[in-house]
């Protein structure tokens, strides 16, 4: 660290990292940066000195600093690992892949950093590139367990289930842990063994009773097979009893309270004995709190973001709290510096919009102008099909073998139905198959339509795109979709298989509606546009727009929903 450096500087510099190693980094940052501002082209020094203003806090400077080291040393594995983790944490996975590759092409690369980009490039939907750099690790790290872990995590992140449950055995049987347990169990739910998968589950409990991921998906796992709360319950239980302290067994216990509609309960939960000064609680509790008490989740949200200001969950917390109790300029000002770091968050730009329509500022009729932005069309017939009755039916019909699940994924807009458990785009059977192609022409039509523009839809029209994900969605008698958008996809869609016949009604029954929050605003806001859903066709809108479904009372109906990001 200390080549070429006078002795003087030499000596500030162990001074420095002394103080780093006992955790005192305002101490270091006060040394290191008049160093790194003298001898600019000292990797080791301005990768320590990013390190120190990570630890304290200055995101911008720590990577300022962390480029300018990769600047003196592009293969620098430390500056590029940790700027690659600073990336990840601000939701940049393009500026991460860019910001790394060098560091990334060395001989043999940090492991840590090969995951941080294989994670990127999940983020970006490039699966195949992010399983390929696991299977890199591995032949770099033959015969461990940890990067077979990783690539069979990896391989189940992109919806290979069957290569996920090879590598997942080969893992454990170089090591036991819970964590490869966890992996194999996904990837078996995946497949739809989901007797299988709850048996792995529970290995993986065995080993460490307190597992709080693997206790969650099996919770939810029992949740979707049954939709009985209370025997998603008892699986935390069997496993921890009911009066454990664990803060978060108490979290997973609310969130399941609420995704079966009990958020009154999982509220009390929270707040029964939660830590004082807890940012996760109090970020939950502000969540939870939305729809019973605005005010109070104003509060719970103000006091986790005075102990955690940038931190992105405590940020839309206080957004959402803010437009809950009619203080939209409060809710722009507090969304204006997360909006500057990630532009293109779905989520943020929905609550803007939300703020401006709440103000009556005219960018809100500009961002969701829907004529402009909004199509529905019929798909195409695929080839070896006569006629889109006879693919519709046996797309139908395949899709139908894929549903072994009976309700909502916890955390979802799904409300009285379910979701298939493995990626569309992995499936083998033929008619799944064939409608990539049968929505081409209906998605390349939409990207004509919108055109090219400055505004971060228009900007981001390359002519091209790349299906992001794909599943489907089974609604039952009175099934819904409460307002979201889509937080991974740049255009998102509602391709309908098949619907009940309310939607055939003037009534809008079962209809895709946009525009009414997904959260509660101070005056309420209804929806401004309708779609009436049909079998074949499909609706494509931009994935920040507030969308929705309009409750149905009888039949049943199903769909296949894809996010589309640019190629």
């Amino acid at each position: 660290m200390t080549g070429g450096l006078t002795p003087q500087a030499a000596a500030a510099a162990q001074t420095a990292a002394a103080l780093m190693n006992r955790r005192q980094f305002a101490q270091a940052r006060a040394i290191l940066a008049p160093l790194a501002r003298d001898w600019p082209f000292q990797p080791e020094l301005q990768f320590l000195l990013g390190a120190a203003c990570r630890e304290v806090g200055d995101a911008v400077a720590a990577e300022a600093a962390l480029r300018a080291a990769l600047d003196a040393d592009p293969r620098h594995q430390r500056a590029a690992l940790d700027l690659a983790r600073l990336m990840s944490s601000q939701g940049r996975p393009s500026d991460l892949l860019e910001a790394t590759c060098f560091a990334a092409g060395a001989d043999r690369p940090h492991e840590a950093l090969l995951g941080e980009r294989a994670r990127a490039l999940l983020a970006l939907g490039r699966d195949d590139e992010a399983v390929a750099l696991r299977r890199r690790a591995v032949a770099l790290h033959p015969g461990k367990a940890g990067p077979l872990h990783n690539l069979a995590a990896t391989q189940s992140d992109a919806g290979l289930g069957e290569d996920a449950e090879r590598s997942a055995r080969a893992a454990l049987s170089l090591g036991d842990t819970p964590e490869t347990w966890l992996v194999l169990a996904r990837a078996l739910q995946s497949q739809n063994r989901f007797d299988e998968a709850e048996t792995a589950f529970a290995e993986a409990t065995r080993r460490r009773p307190d597992y709080v991921s693997a206790l969650q998906d099996h919770a939810q796992l029992v949740w979707m097979r049954t939709g009985n709360l209370e025997a998603a319950l008892a699986v935390v239980d069997r496993a921890v009893p009911p009066d454990a302290t664990g803060w978060p067994l108490r979290i997973l216990r609310a969130r399941l309270m609420q995704s079966a509609g009990d958020t009154a309960g999982a509220y009390a939960a929270v707040m029964r004995d939660a830590p004082e000064g807890d940012v996760g609680a109090l970020t939950l509790a502000a969540q939870l709190a939305l729809t019973l008490d605005p005010g109070v989740a104003l509060k719970h949200a103000l006091a986790a973001s005075a102990l955690a200001p940038d931190d992105r969950a405590v940020e839309r917390a206080l957004v959402e709290a803010h437009l809950a109790v009619g203080q939209p300029g409060a809710a722009l000002e507090a969304m204006a510096e997360p909006l500057r770091r990630t532009p293109f968050d779905q989520g943020f730009v929905a609550s803007q919009w939300t703020a401006w329509r709440l103000l009556g500022d005219p960018r809100a009729a500009t961002l969701y102008d829907y004529a402009s932005v909004v199509s529905a069309g019929m798909i195409d017939i695929p080839d070896g099909w006569a006629s889109l009755p006879d693919y519709l039916h046996d797309l139908g019909a395949a899709l139908r073998g894929l549903h072994g699940l009976t309700a909502h994924p916890i955390g979802q807009s799904l409300r009285h139905g379910a979701q298939t458990s493995a990626s569309l785009l992995r499936s083998e059977a033929p008619a799944v198959r064939a409608f990539p192609k049968a929505i081409e022409a209906a998605v390349r039509r939409h990207l004509a339509f919108i055109g090219t523009g400055d505004d971060i839809l228009r900007s981001r029209n390359t002519g091209d795109y790349r299906i992001r994900s794909m599943w489907s969605v089974r609604l039952s008698p009175g099934g819904f979709h409460t307002s979201h958008v889509h937080p991974d996809g740049w255009l998102s869609s509602a391709c309908y298989i098949e619907t009940p016949d309310v939607a055939d009604d003037q009534d809008p029954e079962g209809w895709l509606k946009f525009g009414e929050p997904g959260g509660p605003t101070t005056p309420g806001l209804v929806a401004e546009y309708h779609v009436q859903p049909k079998p074949g066709l499909l609706a494509l809108f931009p994935s920040y727009m507030w969308h929705g479904t309009v409750p149905f009372s009888r039949g049943r109906r199903m769909t296949i929903a894809f996010d589309l990001v640019p190629a």
